[in-house]
């Protein structure tokens, strides 16, 4: 029985297929066994690179655990641990160029519903990864790749810049209403001043949500703050 296993199993097609993709990818298999064994990144722009070059090799092979597991002392453990950090960083740099591509327009609700949206699904990871990189580190470190961790920092940089031009807009919006309404009276003119100052407490809200998950804010955040927290109190709507 055993034999007539091993019999189909050699005359299946696919294993065929993962036995010539042995023989004719060999010497690119002992090329990329030697280059990850020996691969340090230190840049963030080497590791995209080097594993960009690693998977099109790969990518070749019909079965790349089965193909691989041909090879005496694979290293799969560092393949494995390059493709999760530069997974991890492209996903963290695409989050960057979000937040400092973000177009500031009306209507600010719709604007400010966006940002949040966005914060909230970025916050989670954010603070996951805050708890967990050191640990991240040290098993990236293990493999010779020096992670930028620093890329946290940029993004929490980048969403407080984000959250003051919603303030700034916010608040640029709020007085040019107001401006607006300045001898009107009426119902539309008191709904739109009402409309501007809701949009100045959420404003204000998500500041102080980004403040605490950046733990900080810079100089134009600190001013906005307080100059929408000036405006909050002269209204008389609050």
């Amino acid at each position: 029985m055993a034999d007539a296993l091993a019999e189909m199993t050699k005359r299946s097609s696919y294993f065929q297929q993962i036995e010539e993709d042995v023989q004719k990818h060999a010497k690119t298999v002992m090329e990329m066994k030697t280059a990850i064994t020996s691969f340090q990144a230190t840049e963030m722009a080497e590791l995209l690179k080097f594993q960009k070059h690693v998977e099109s090799h790969l990518e070749k092979l019909t079965d790349e655990t089965q193909v691989l597991a041909r090879f005496e002392d694979f290293p799969n453990k560092k393949l494995e641990t390059l493709r999760t950090a530069a997974a991890l960083y492209s996903k963290l740099d695409a989050i960057l160029t979000n937040l400092t591509t973000w177009k500031i327009e009306t209507p600010i609700g719709s604007l400010l519903d966006r940002v949040e949206n966005y914060f909230n699904k970025i916050k989670g990871e954010m603070d996951a990864l805050d708890r967990s990189k050191d640990d991240d580190a040290k098993r990236f470190q293990s493999h010779k790749i020096t992670f930028d961790f620093h890329i946290l920092v940029r993004i929490k940089e980048s969403m407080v810049d984000l959250s003051s031009s919603c303030m700034e807009f916010t608040l640029k919006e709020r007085r040019e209403a107001k401006a607006a309404s300045d001898g009107e009276a009426g119902s539309k003119t008191e709904k739109k001043l009402k409309a501007c100052t809701k949009m100045l407490w959420r404003a204000f809200q998500l500041a102080f949500r980004v403040y605490t998950f950046a733990g900080g804010h810079d100089d134009r955040a600190d001013m906005l703050s307080r100059e929408l927290a000036q405006e909050i109190e002269n209204e008389p709507h609050h």
